[in-house]
């Protein structure tokens, strides 16, 4: 984590401001117009918690049948009344809904536990108080969220196993690799979930601490901070998953700046139950939100067709299309796949040849764009962030391009980076970019992801092997794919010590490359 002369930079004001304005639009969402009247209720979580919920259930349901229960906790930050127009949809194909405002948020009692013990308690206590007060059925419960309360839906499957299925929709299974991969901190996003609940929200002395940490690059306290998030990452408790046999959907967005696609990608790998994975265009949330106005949405609709196939029996075939599900960033429809390894089929190699030295502390001009804003863009008018290739200075950016490319490149899935550098410093930090470049040399950015490094001896190689965002991106015929890199990005936290240079090589018996994960021709 490096040095804590590194503050905030004022482009996350905007994003943290853009995120509240949505949230309180979320907010205003119609009331679900529920054949049988939405009930608003206290459920008394861990350790007496009061938790703001509401119940809708099926038309005439007269306590004469069970339904089968679906628990839904509300994202970071989002009142309770977030899900009222999917819940109503549910509730009229035959479940019972409970959605429950997490512990620290809004009127819900208790701080924020960010996913912690307390909060999957939390979700059982709700479990607990629906089979009891609710005609819910007790052997077919399943859960739901987006964003944080996907989360938590994965973790509480885990620690409770009367949980049958789960939909966990813009969420995470490894939180350290999701806002800390590279050993990077992803500061935009960070202040995004800090700045919201400091705003609708009460923080605990651990979670304010923790982010405090995460501001400061406090190296000492790294090991705690991974230790902590290990503690709240669906990926740790996998084994209990799939022992309990869990039927897991999990959708995401391409351009997830809070939670990236990568970390679900290996999360499914390790999945040995029934088991989804749907990535679209968009940034985090985005993908779902029409659906929770009501209108119509793929993603929710497959969330019903998981929950009617393994919490109803319906015979809906969704057990046995592709479990894969992907629609790329530029063109085309969806596209299915056996498994996320059959996604890259092919990959081609971009040598990274010569000896390219670069100056530390200055924004090239290839950046990642801003949270939200940038990949909200891309997935309205497919207008991802841009770079003139031929213009980004040499002095601070490293260039490698392919040759034209006669046909059309379908880019799917993880492009790995593999490089040997030398520092002058003892910690740095590098972000590498894949561009689409057209005949003019403007890029269009395909992927990007940050490396940070401590305690590397000056002057002494060291090999790099960096995993740059999965993604779905056509690169069209008689285009260049490029390779940057630089070390300032707004996204990122970056820890190079002033007048620092970092040197890229390619030894003969270790060659520097890009492979670029493509789709069968």
């Amino acid at each position: 984590m490096g040095h804590p002369r590194k503050a905030l930079r004022t482009t996350t004001v905007g994003a943290v401001s853009a995120t509240l304005i949505a949230g309180s639009a979320l907010g205003l969402a119609p009331t679900a117009q529920a054949a049988d009247a939405v009930r608003f209720v206290d459920i008394a979580g861990d350790g007496g918690t009061v938790l703001k919920a509401n119940v809708v259930t099926p038309a005439g349901s007269d306590g004469t049948r069970r339904y089968p229960l679906l628990v839904l906790p509300t994202s970071w930050g989002l009142p309770q009344v977030e899900y009222l127009a999917q819940a109503q949809k549910l509730a009229n194909s035959g479940y019972i809904v409970v959605s429950y405002n997490v512990r620290g948020f809004w009127q819900s009692g208790g701080e924020i536990d960010v996913a912690g013990p307390a909060d999957t308690a939390d979700a059982s206590k709700v479990i607990d108080w629906a089979l009891a007060n609710t005609p819910a059925d007790a052997q077919h419960i399943g859960m739901a969220g987006v964003s944080y309360g996907a989360g938590i839906s994965l973790l509480a499957a885990a620690k409770d196993k009367r949980v049958k299925a789960v939909a966990a929709l813009s969420g995470w299974a490894d939180l350290i690799d999701s806002i800390y991969s590279g050993r990077t901190q992803h500061v935009q996003a960070g202040a995004v979930l800090d700045g919201a609940s400091l705003v609708t929200g009460r923080q605990s002395a651990e979670v304010r601490q923790i982010f405090d940490n995460f501001y400061a690059s406090n190296l000492s306290k790294e090991q705690e901070m991974i230790d902590w998030g290990k503690k709240r990452s669906a990926a740790t408790y996998v084994d209990q998953l799939n022992q309990n046999g869990t039927a897991v959907m999990m959708a995401n967005a391409w351009g997830d700046t809070v939670f990236a696609p990568n970390q679900y990608a290996d999360f499914y790998e390790k999945l040995t139950g029934a088991k989804r994975l749907e990535l679209r265009p968009g940034d985090h949330a985005t993908a779902e939100l029409t659906g929770l106005f009501g209108l119509p949405n793929d993603v929710w609709t497959d969330t019903g067709r998981w929950f009617d196939r393994y919490l109803k029996g319906v015979d809906n075939g969704i057990d046995r299309e592709e479990p894969v599900r992907l629609k790329p960033r530029s063109t085309g429809g969806y596209e299915d796949y056996p498994d996320w390894k059959s996604v890259s089929a092919d990959r081609k190699k971009i040598a990274l040849s010569g000896t390219t030295t670069i100056h530390t502390n200055v924004d090239s001009g290839a950046d990642g764009g801003i949270v939200f804003l940038s990949s909200i863009l891309d997935q309205i008018a497919q207008a991802p962030p841009v770079a003139s290739i031929p213009l980004l200075p040499r002095r601070w950016a490293a260039v490698w391009q392919s040759e034209k490319y006669p046909t059309a490149q379908r880019v799917r899935g993880t492009a790995k980076l593999h490089t040997t550098v030398t520092p002058t410093k003892e910690s740095g930090t590098l972000v590498a970019y894949l561009y689409d470049v057209g005949p003019l040399g403007l890029g269009k950015l395909v992927s990007n992801a940050p490396y940070t490094f401590h305690g590397q001896t000056p002057g002494k190689p060291f090999g790099v092997d960096l995993d740059l965002f999965s993604t779905a991106y056509d690169v069209p015929a008689g285009h260049r794919l490029a390779l940057v890199v630089d070390t300032v990005d707004p996204l990122y936290i970056e820890h190079n010590p002033s007048g620092a240079q970092l040197t890229f090589s390619s030894p003969s018996n270790d060659p520097s490359y890009v492979s670029i994960p493509l789709r069968e021709q």
